[in-house]
């Protein structure tokens, strides 16, 4: 018995227990009738934890601990814990789990579901089954008396939370609004969005209105299909403005917001919707290359018949489009890749693990899981931290190329206007002297220069991936 003062709970029956061990017969009874008392005020505080979800431990004797001063929104994830020191030897540390998350589980229904109906296993009369038949010297024996009524009121609590946060607080449909907003499934939606919010994007940021996008986005919703979706979820679909910086536009600041609330934030805490709104951004963008080049591409293909006649355009005209076509390859490629390898592929593993789950603890591994996979793989880690700055300069170049063809259809076009308009030919060869040499010469240059480092970004960035570079880049730097 040296070395048993000042313990006491689950640490005095650890030291107990050891001396079971022994092979007199008379000491093992001896000791287990020891044990059998003094692990009473243990079981009934066990008795209280899986059945009522309540923790009565004054005196610190129980293996599970508890924190008043934790807000409710973090009940689930920091109130309560194993402590370790207290935790039986002759209860496994995954039984102690089971018994930890019991007690959360029913407490979470009872405080933050605002559910006081039975719960199967809670019942006053498993509760008396239970103690009476159940010898307090809980062994580590699978299949026990113990084992199988902390497994019963294992699977019952957790399946009564499951169906109150599925049903009452509809937590798959917001894990599914989740995905078709802020993850970009719903592809009609976002496409309009982007049309309807386009003008107002292009200016600088410090000119924008929550109240204007706010508007735009009902209007969004109400021209799409989102406009049949539960009313409980578009109320909760709102617009944010990020933090701005200087020569920043509408488009750099611009993000789609998901408000949660209740129980369900104990899945969609305050970092996992940050997590959500920084792949929104990254979409968001690469959205808008996409938008952007197809803009461009409706451009080429209205304004080119207005300027074919001016030959000496055909040059840029050519540097425009094959730059175009280049461009937009990439856009698209990348768009399958995140789109399907990464969302939908995650997508379909998120349900199947949370169709799969047995509790919420697992539900919540599985929606973190799915995060770090889509973050990781969508090139927003930190291992990807050279491949994204690649990412995002290769953007600035196509923002930079549709300004670039702009300025050529507006002075093409300028050209155009002037010759037409000069009956008299009076002067005629020498402005269109000037034009060819200060204006087509420029944007020639300035189409070349665009080219040739865009070419060199795409290179970096298959080698940063480890994909082999086009071969015809390749060519045309060394040429």
């Amino acid at each position: 018995m040296v070395g048993w003062a000042g313990l006491k709970g689950g640490a005095l029956c650890s030291a107990i227990h050891a001396h079971l061990r022994c092979g007199d017969p008379f000491d093992v009874a001896l000791v287990r009738g020891i044990l059998n008392q003094v692990a009473r005020p243990v079981r009934c505080l066990l008795d209280q934890w899986i059945y009522e979800g309540e923790l009565r431990d004054n005196n610190d004797e129980f293996f599970v601990s508890g924190d008043d001063g934790v807000a409710e929104d973090k009940l689930w994830r920091e109130k309560y814990a194993i402590r370790k020191p207290m935790l039986p030897s002759f209860v496994p540390h995954e039984l102690a789990e089971k018994i930890l998350l019991i007690g959360k589980s029913i407490d979470f229904i009872r405080r933050a579901c605002r559910d006081r109906s039975p719960i199967g296993g809670s019942s006053r009369e498993s509760k008396d089954d239970a103690v009476a038949t159940i010898e307090l010297t809980f062994g580590d024996v699978p299949g026990s008396p113990l084992h199988q009524s902390i497994d019963l009121a294992y699977r019952e609590t957790s399946k009564r939370l499951l169906e109150i946060l599925y049903t009452k607080y509809n937590f798959l449909g917001h894990l599914k609004a989740m995905r078709r907003y802020l993850l970009m499934g719903q592809g009609d939606f976002i496409r309009h969005l982007m049309d309807l919010l386009e003008p107002e994007l292009e200016q600088d940021a410090k000119h924008l209105y929550l109240h204007n996008l706010t508007g735009t986005l009902e209007s969004a919703v109400r021209a799409t299909n989102a406009q049949f979706d539960d009313p409980d979820i578009l109320e909760r679909l709102d617009v944010r403005l990020l933090e701005l910086s200087a020569g920043d536009t509408g488009w750099d600041v611009f993000s789609l917001d998901y408000h949660v609330d209740g129980p369900i934030q104990t899945v969609f805490t305050h970092d996992t919707v940050r997590r959500y709104l920084r792949i929104f951004n990254f979409l968001w963008r690469a959205k808008r290359m996409e938008h952007g080049l197809a803009s461009v591409w409706k451009s080429q293909t209205s304004r080119t018949r207005e300027i074919r006649w001016m030959t000496e355009l055909s040059e840029v005209l050519h540097l425009c489009y094959t730059l175009g076509a280049s461009m937009m390859n990439f856009v698209n490629q990348m768009q399958y890749y995140i789109t399907f390898e990464v969302l939908e592929c995650g997508w379909a593993e998120l349900e199947k693990a949370v169709g799969q789950a047995n509790d919420l603890d697992q539900v919540i591994a599985a929606h973190d899981t799915f995060l770090d996979d889509v973050t990781n793989r969508a090139l927003l880690g930190p291992q990807s931290t050279t491949l994204l700055r690649q990412l995002r300069t290769i953007f600035d170049l196509i923002v930079q190329y549709q300004r670039a063809q702009e300025d050529v259809f507006t002075a093409a076009a300028t050209e155009a206007e002037r010759r037409c308009g000069n009956a008299s030919n009076q002067g005629e060869a020498g402005e269109t002297r000037r034009f060819i040499e200060e204006d087509v010469y420029g944007m020639t240059a300035r189409l070349g220069v665009l080219t040739k480092s865009y070419q060199v970004m795409v290179i970096w960035a298959c080698i940063e991936s480890g994909v082999p570079p086009p071969p015809l880049y390749l060519c045309r730097l060394s040429s």
